[in-house]
């Protein structure tokens, strides 16, 4: 038994000596907690949302005011008139409207019913759900607080209205994720072994006395690439429009420009990653790490950005998926052009020129 002892202490400090094993027993668990406990839901808060008030009563006031102080809504603005809304959506920055329609109180009053227009941005149709559900809720508690103080049962119908999605369709938002989703893996992913291949095959001398100066070397490495990208997104576009009947409302040009970009970016990071790593399993398995988690996590396709801890939000702006996933939603479903757009092109390009750049150097830095 003794013996038995001395060999469990001696595995206990093999374990304590190791930083990797430490961190693989508790660091995992607890991120998981974290992530999946806190951050990661698919309950919705704080979903910027505008109120087109025609009545301006004290029943739509009540009604508002439910609105402002919910944890579900942050009441982004109040606006004038109803031709406002469109524009509001077409800004990407806000996913419901609610419209209450003049002499609201005074219909509730007199009539006993009245109706309130709820307006929600369904290329994600589940987040539109939830959010329509919520604010009816609302409602239907002020209603409630109404039929508690008199006789007469009063009834407020909400005319419910799904604006680029109106038949809820989940390939609207499904086909944009997986199409951030598999560009940007794929990409890395291909070159992330290019370089490092000609390390483990030995050709790497060839290409240290070619008198090909290291950006033609690089380049050289992301055309085929590229081109077999293009290829690659001309063949999901045509499945995704012609199988899932999913529509493209804006410039078919400018979806092949901004795919590009990020074809660009995905290509310049596997380069990186090519540059800085010895082996090739090691090269994939950052690359899947790096790229596939975050992806689906941070985009903002399966978990809605907003309701995630300020850390993490903050960590999102750095995955390129996330800004192709609002550019190819805002081309393809809205129909908007370069002008609603331009904020997340420039980053994606800033992006995309800095890892070609810090490839570059990095490839350079081995010649010397």
């Amino acid at each position: 038994m003794k013996q038995f002892m001395i060999f469990v202490r001696k595995e206990f400090y093999h374990v304590f000596r190791d930083p990797k094993t430490l961190l693989l027993l508790f660091g995992m668990p607890i991120a998981q907690i974290i992530l999946f406990g806190f951050a990661l839901t698919n309950e919705i808060k704080n979903s910027k949302i505008v109120v087109c008030d025609y009545a301006n009563d004290i029943a739509s006031h009540r009604i508002i005011d439910k609105i402002a102080v919910s944890d579900n809504f942050v009441l982004e603005q109040n606006l004038m008139n109803h031709y406002e809304i469109e524009d509001a959506f077409k800004s990407g920055k806000i996913k419901l409207a609610i419209v209450f329609p003049a002499n609201f109180n005074e219909d509730l009053m007199h009539e006993n019913k009245a109706q309130v227009q709820i307006i929600a941005d369904a290329s994600d149709p589940n987040t539109a759900n939830t959010l329509t559900n919520y604010a009816t809720n609302i409602i239907m508690s002020y209603q409630q607080e109404l039929m508690n103080d008199r006789r007469p049962p009063m009834q407020i119908h909400t005319d419910i209205r799904m604006i680029y999605n109106p038949e809820l369709k989940g390939v609207y938002n499904f086909v944009p994720g997986v199409m951030a989703l598999v560009l940007l893996l794929v990409c890395v992913l291909m070159t992330s072994v290019s370089i490092v291949k000609e390390k483990e095959n030995g050709t790497m001398e060839i290409l240290l006395v070619s008198p090909f100066k290291p950006i033609m070397v690089v380049i050289a490495k992301a055309v085929p690439y590229f081109v077999l990208s293009i290829i690659n997104l001309t063949v999901i576009l045509v499945m995704s429009t012609t199988l899932a009947g999913l529509p493209i409302h804006g410039s078919i040009v400018l979806l092949y420009f901004e795919s590009s970009l990020l074809i660009l970016c995905a290509l310049s990071l596997g380069l990186l990653i090519s540059n800085v790593t010895a082996s090739q399993q090691t090269a994939m398995l950052i690359s899947l790490m790096g790229m596939l988690l975050p992806t689906i996590l941070l985009s903002g396709f399966m978990f809605p950005l907003e309701n995630m801890p300020v850390p993490l939000q903050i960590i999102a702006n750095i995955v390129p998926s996330k800004w192709y996933y609002i550019i190819i939603k805002s081309v393809m479903l809205k129909g908007l052009g370069i002008g609603a757009i331009w904020k997340e092109t420039l980053i994606l390009a800033g992006m995309t020129t800095f890892l070609l750049v810090l490839s570059i150097k990095k490839f350079k830095n081995r010649l010397a």
